[in-house]
């Protein structure tokens, strides 16, 4: 829980400053992801080392637009699906080359939303949506317990886990609503984001499952990898930013 703490703490910290600080903890989370998504997919610590050179270029094109000429997100993904076609073509591994599309393209989704005039608010729904998943589905599945979600990917995720997640996801995006204006399209949306968070989850436990480990990392006490934490954010961040740019309004 302090561990939980201390990095939710960061997060929001980076968001509140923005700019170059959010874009460096985004690149930072994003290397480390690609290192643990290579060990998953047992690449060689070379090949590790390619994945993450790779990665660092369309991240690099995500940087604030005073660092650079002009930020384009096509363009960086563009860069993205380039270094994911290097990767195979050099490493022949199809699992380690996509670990730069699932590492890559949620930062790009995240940096750009926070570079919204009201960037503050939707990066925050985006990543505080999949906070108060897990942190409902922990406490609702400890709690109620119930019939397994999913015993032969993850022996620990309950049916009333889920509920409960979808449930503090959905409080929390409706006490943004009332009080932040966030759109009440983002608003209604934030359920079906909270189920894909935990299908990010369970894709990541299913990854973990085939490579025989029990934990993606160990750079985080108590939690495992960066990968561990952040594969709720996976799946949720792209689509929330599609989500924002969608005609609803």
């Amino acid at each position: 829980m302090i561990a939980s703490i201390a990095m939710i703490s960061v997060a929001i910290a980076a968001l509140l400053m923005g700019d170059i600080v959010f874009w460096l903890l985004t690149v930072v989370a994003a290397l480390f992801m690609m290192a643990e998504w290579a060990e998953l997919s047992g690449a060689t610590p070379r090949e590790k080392r390619m994945g993450q050179f790779a990665l660092s270029v369309p991240l690099a094109t995500m940087a604030p637009t005073w660092l650079i000429i002009e930020a384009r997100p096509f363009f960086t993904l563009g860069l993205i699906a380039a270094a994911t076609f290097f990767l195979l073509i050099t490493t022949n591994k199809r699992q380690l080359g996509l670990g730069v599309v699932y590492c890559g393209v949620p930062v790009l989704a995240l940096v750009t939303l926070r570079a919204l005039p009201n960037g503050l608010l939707l990066a925050l729904w985006a990543l505080a949506l999949v906070w108060a998943t897990d942190i409902g589905a922990f406490f609702a599945g400890r709690t109620i317990g119930g019939p397994k979600l999913a015993p032969a990917i993850s022996p620990a995720k309950t049916w009333s886990g889920l509920f409960g997640g979808i449930l503090l996801a959905t409080l929390l995006a409706f006490g943004l609503y009332a009080s932040d204006g966030l759109p009440l399209h983002l608003f209604l949306a934030t359920p079906f984001l909270a189920v894909l968070a935990q299908g990010g989850d369970l894709f990541e436990s299913a990854l973990k499952r085939r490579a025989g480990v029990k934990d993606s990392g160990g750079v985080l006490p108590g939690h495992g990898g960066v990968l561990d934490r952040l594969d709720g954010v996976v799946p949720v961040a792209p689509v929330a930013a599609l989500l924002v740019f969608l005609p609803f309004s």
